[in-house]
């Protein structure tokens, strides 16, 4: 199943590692420095359009890429767990 990111974003599901408050999560230098590595490498998306809540850390095809998102952790943790699948 896929996860609506905004501005016509969708994910995979069974792509995300993880979903994380920006506002919280940068406060540690290490994952400033990650973010800052991953946009060096060109493998961050913006989908946001205002200001960014969140960010989506993937596996796609044995790449990660990272969606900067302005909805906050809890709508997409929300929206993730709506999705049901087949004999759920």
């Amino acid at each position: 199943m896929y996860l609506h990111l905004g501005n016509d974003t969708i994910i995979r599901k069974d792509d995300i590692i993880g979903i994380f408050d920006l506002e919280s999560s940068t406060i540690s230098h290490r994952t400033r420095k990650f973010l800052s590595d991953a946009e060096k490498k060109g493998i961050v998306v913006n989908v946001s359009t205002e200001l960014p809540k969140s960010f989506v850390l993937c596996r796609e095809k044995d790449e990660e890429r990272i969606y900067i998102c302005q909805l906050s952790p809890v709508t997409l943790i929300k929206r993730a767990s709506q999705i049901n699948f087949p004999g759920d």
